[in-house]
């Protein structure tokens, strides 16, 4: 491994200070197993209290205040952080989040032998207390699976690699219009990719996501399934030249989101007949998707993460 390479680690962070202490702790060690390639960290924080300081300063790492709400504007910052501190690579990890042995060497190898220039490692769920059957079954927090080197046409951000190269060269951020919706990641990386840009897996690069109860319940995980489908069509108008291909899009997007919508509700009514939990979970999932979708082409925006109350 180059020893003249240069990797900044960004943690965002948002009001979650003891599991921030945490991953720094774990970073130090995923630090030294890269050795002699230097790998820096910076916690950008969106909590404009400063709630993320003294974790940050305690684990002796880098630490910059990002007060504009969102995480667009976090992961922003970090690539500004980056540019201005000529870095190789820039990694995001969330701050809920702890890697396994040998995470950074596993997202860094297929970087530094020159095969990708993002790179996305695979993430589990962990949960504060054991999921419904119902979600289980419906497979809400079930993620796609990719070979070890597969390319991928966009990529999740809370495990991921990029080559600060590519984004000197494409000028290609994250799009603040999604900063409150979610979908800032598939939306940034869907752009680099139509660069040209090649994204591989890594499916040894593994990371651990907390979910909280509140998250484990029926209703946040269709809300989820809906949020996916509205900013999944959002993204791809988005990047739509031209607005007779833009309207081409969104009707596309209208038909798309009806036919799931549909599939979905046929799948729960069958599941209500054989007394199906798979049947009906994974109906109800595919049905709050398509209706998204549908939204979405018709520009609907759901705020995921509303405006904050300071006071």
């Amino acid at each position: 491994m180059s020893a003249s390479k240069r990797v900044l680690i960004a943690v965002p962070s948002y009001r979650r200070p003891d599991r921030l202490a945490r991953l720094l702790t774990t970073l130090a060690d995923q630090r030294e197993d890269v050795a002699p390639l230097s790998a820096e960290v910076i916690v950008i924080d969106n909590d404009p209290a400063g709630s993320a300081a003294e974790p940050a300063h305690a684990a002796g790492v880098h630490y910059r205040l990002e007060p504009r709400p969102g995480l667009a504007a976090v992961r922003n910052t970090a690539i500004d952080e980056a540019i201005s501190r000529g870095v190789d690579a820039l990694v995001f990890i969330d701050d809920d989040e702890v890697p396994a042995a040998g995470w950074l060497q596993a997202l860094i190898s297929p970087w530094t032998a020159g095969t990708a220039d993002l790179v996305s490692g695979r993430v589990e769920s962990e949960f504060d207390v054991t999921p419904d059957a119902w979600i289980v079954a419906g497979g809400f927090f079930r993620r796609v699976r990719f070979a070890d080197g597969e390319r991928m046409p966009a990529a999740p951000t809370n495990n991921l690699l990029i080559d600060v190269s590519v984004l000197r060269t494409t000028g290609i951020r994250f799009d603040e219009e999604f900063g409150r919706s979610g979908g800032e990641d598939i939306h940034f990386t869907s752009a680099l990719t139509r660069a040209g840009v090649r994204i591989a897996a890594a499916p040894h690069a593994v990371v651990t996501d907390h979910v909280p109860a509140d998250r484990a319940t029926p209703s946040w995980v269709l809300r989820r399934a809906f949020r996916v489908g509205t900013t999944t069509a959002r993204s791809d108008i988005a990047l739509t030249d031209g607005s007779v291909r833009t309207l081409r899009r969104r009707l596309r997007w209208l038909a798309v989101g009806l036919a799931r919508t549909l599939t979905g509700a046929g799948r729960w009514l069958l599941g209500a007949v054989v007394r199906s939990t798979v049947h009906r979970a994974r109906g109800a999932r595919l049905a709050a998707r398509g209706i998204g979708m549908a939204a979405g082409g018709a520009g609907f925006r759901y705020l995921e993460y509303r405006p904050r109350n300071e006071s």
